[in-house]
């Protein structure tokens, strides 16, 4: 009888990943770095960048129109009503008064766990924007990656499909993992980014979504929709 091939647990596929020489590589491509002359970085290179940054503490609380674009660099773009609603009417209230209360200055990896468990603001916001017409997890996620940069992760198709569909949730599930083993994975996480030369305003997060990214990315995957 042939035997069955187990998917990895999810910190073991998220480990391979940051562990695969292949990530530095990828890394340099993404951001640009050392480009040859007219070599070009992804525009994904500018959404933690893009106006210094939608988590830096003088707008960490509101949306602006800076945040808006800054996602479209990931491929995404929010609904022209819900963009307007987000920057002039009550959902942009709504949205600031959850991001008060999530702090924008702690690393997933510092976090406790009910500051992203169900019920939280985080996850209170989460369902908000996904409750838009025409806002999805995906819009949702990479708007509040945008926000709490050092907290929240990108998700996305690519991602999931790289590393599945974790229980209860993606968030507590990578914040379980960044915790686990005295904090290995995130301690790999950063040498990742110090060894490829990407700058430390990149979260430890982000340097996870990109190595998966790309990394899943390059094996031609065909990722479902």
């Amino acid at each position: 009888m042939s035997s069955v091939e187990l998917p990895l647990p999810f910190a073991e596929r998220l480990r391979a990943f940051i562990a695969d020489p292949q990530a530095v590589v990828d890394l340099r491509r993404y951001f640009g770095i050392d480009q040859p002359p007219g070599g070009m970085s992804f525009t994904g290179s500018r959404f933690e960048y893009l106006a210094g940054g939608g988590g830096r503490p003088e707008v960490a609380d509101r949306f602006t129109a800076e945040d808006l674009v800054a996602v479209q660099t990931l491929s995404v773009t929010v609904p022209a009503p819900v963009t307007l609603d987000i920057l002039e009417g009550r959902l942009g209230a709504q949205l600031s008064g959850l991001l008060h209360a999530i702090p924008w200055d702690v690393d997933m990896v510092d976090a406790e766990a009910d500051v992203l468990a169900d019920g939280s603001p985080a996850d209170q916001a989460w369902h908000l924007l996904c409750g838009q017409y025409g806002v999805d997890w995906v819009i949702t996620g990479k708007l509040l990656a945008r926000k709490r940069p050092r907290l929240l992760p990108v998700y996305d198709k690519v991602v999931r499909c790289a590393l599945g569909r974790p229980r209860p949730s993606f968030w507590l599930a990578l914040h379980a993992a960044l915790r686990a083993d005295d904090r290995a994975l995130h301690r790999q996480s950063l040498e990742l980014r110090q060894i490829a030369g990407v700058p430390e305003t990149v979260s430890a997060l982000r340097v996870c979504d990109v190595a998966v990214w790309m990394g899943h990315r390059a094996e031609e995957h065909a990722c479902p929709r």
